[in-house]
């Protein structure tokens, strides 16, 4: 018998629970262990949980790490196979968590499959361009040896909804204790050099996406500018961001041309431009106060 767990981490999930909860109680895949780690909601999102049947554990808010949290709740079930997803990840058919462990199952060198995130109801055509770029149609097996193809696309996944073997995260030391964000990448790169393979799996279907404002994308590209600065071993090893985002920004442009919305171009820059001044200074975030890094950066807590 394979064992199966989920684990959530949440704050606050209530404007997604009426979608969520029954989205996952659908699921053909009844899981062994459902685990959800709270950071002390105040909309009484919890208890929802545990009256649907989730194990819930409250921490403290300000002890949360997008990588720490993880691997601390990983430490608290016994599966071969852990599935995480995030609390705006909503299940598209009942078999999005059975096609995403079985994707694993299939073979036996793969460490972490990763679905397919397709864009929420009422997207607008840029948050819908940001999935079918990121997550196709076609699912594909990622091997070490795809990095001169694929860049640092190779070691791109995305715990949102994701799931791994748990021997291949003992065998890479599991989530990094304290990390900005990027977990899911950081912890793809370790298992491809140990020559797992990472798979996306494109039958494992969740509806998540977002709309960011200007100040928001800067501010996300701020923390993976920092993540990225500080693991340089992933820049050396599979590739550099720059040439994934000059095809992404091509492709963008693209799509509002198919749509009608040319006069969106302009917009596109300036976003382009936000991301790349949030990177940048992300890179050189050791020259920063701390006080400044907690004000620019998405998670203000990790400079706490």
């Amino acid at each position: 018998m394979v064992r199966t767990a989920l684990i959530l981490p949440v704050r606050n999930a209530g404007p997604y629970l009426d979608q969520l909860l029954p989205a996952l109680a659908a699921q053909s895949l009844k899981v062994d262990e459902w685990l959800v780690v709270d950071s002390e909601s105040s909309d009484g999102s919890a208890a929802r949980f545990a009256a649907a049947g989730a194990v819930v554990k409250i921490i403290d808010a300000k002890n949360f790490n997008h990588g720490g949290t993880r691997e601390w709740a990983r430490q608290q079930i016994k599966a071969d196979i852990v599935i995480y997803m995030t609390q705006d990840a909503i299940p598209a058919n009942p078999q999005a968590l059975q096609n995403l462990r079985d994707a694993i199952l299939a073979n036996d060198a793969i460490a972490a499959a990763y679905g397919r995130q397709l864009p929420r109801s009422g997207a607008g055509v840029l948050e819908g361009h940001s999935r079918s770029f990121n997550y196709p149609e076609q699912s594909r097996t990622k091997h070490l040896s795809d990095a001169p193809e694929l860049g640092i696309k190779t070691c791109f996944s995305s715990d949102s909804f994701a799931a791994y073997r748990n021997t291949a995260l003992d065998a890479v030391g599991g989530f990094p204790a304290d990390i900005i964000g990027t977990e899911d990448a950081y912890v793809a790169g370790k298992m491809l050099l140990q020559n797992w393979c990472i798979r996306y799996e494109a039958s494992a279907e969740v509806f998540h996406s977002h709309h960011y404002t200007l100040m928001q994308e800067f501010r996300r590209y701020f923390d993976i500018g920092v993540f990225y600065g500080r693991e340089s071993w992933i820049g050396d090893l599979f590739g550099k961001a720059g040439s994934e985002g000059r095809r992404f920004l091509a492709s963008e442009l693209q799509a509002l041309s198919r749509a009608g919305q040319r006069w969106r171009h302009p917009e596109v820059m300036l976003r382009v431009a936000c991301k790349l001044a949030g990177y940048r200074l992300g890179h050189l975030e050791k020259y920063l106060p701390r006080f400044v890094k907690r004000h620019i950066g998405m998670f203000a807590a990790y400079w706490k």
